[in-house]
């Protein structure tokens, strides 16, 4: 086993939290392409809801909404819309995991949360109370 201070400082192997091992995807010509169109599609739709003015407020947004989705399904197919797509599958797994507060756990962190708000606001109001009675003492008021 190596001695020293070097031994210290070395960051131990930390193993992959998933088992899935996924290849990084580089970026391909066509994902850079499909950037290009759904940055596209975004701006076209902030364009319609300009040059239309004319056109309801609601359609307009409507317009600008649909050019987002359009873009979003673009992106979806990208190598990076595929790492989203894991990231989310692999968060969605993990939340079945996580043990959520009951009811009246909830309640009593809010009271406790409420108390603390309350005392810490009228500390600083007694706190404000003596420095304006000091202040209007300095200036003889």
């Amino acid at each position: 086993m190596p001695t020293g201070i070097g031994v210290f400082w070395r960051r131990p192997e930390i193993p992959a939290l998933t088992s899935k091992a996924l290849p990084n995807p580089s970026k391909s010509p066509l994902d850079i392409v499909k950037y290009v169109i759904a940055l596209l599609l975004v701006a076209a739709g902030i364009v319609a809801y300009y040059l239309f003015s004319d056109w309801p407020a609601g359609v307009r947004l409507m317009v600008v909404a649909a050019g987002m989705a359009a873009a979003g399904s673009v992106f979806w197919f990208t190598a990076k819309g595929v790492q989203t797509r894991e990231f989310l599958a692999e968060s969605r797994f993990e939340l079945r995991k996580v043990v959520w507060p009951t009811r009246q756990e909830t309640n009593r962190m809010m009271l406790v949360v409420i108390i603390a708000v309350v005392v810490f606001s009228l500390m600083m109001a007694a706190f404000d109370l003596v420095i304006q009675s000091g202040v209007k003492w300095l200036l003889g008021s």
